[in-house]
């Protein structure tokens, strides 16, 4: 089985699930959405913030992140 990861809009998310809810081929794995998933995500995001601060992580300026959009 292959698998695919794919970033999907807000907004279109829950259309998106309706979706492929009716595929039998498909298998839908929702790991990323469990509270031990979702504060390791948080945990995560926090180090990388530290790191950061401290300089080891290269950073993106909100001002480029805003002109990118």
């Amino acid at each position: 089985m292959q698998e695919i990861k794919l970033k999907i809009a807000t907004n279109k998310f829950q259309f998106f699930m309706e979706l492929i809810k009716n595929l039998d081929f498909v298998q839908i794995d929702n790991d990323g959405d469990t509270k031990p998933a979702i504060l390791s995500n948080i945990k995560k995001g926090l180090e990388e913030i530290k790191l950061a601060e401290k300089g080891k992580l290269k950073t993106t300026p909100a001002k480029d992140f805003l002109d990118a959009l």
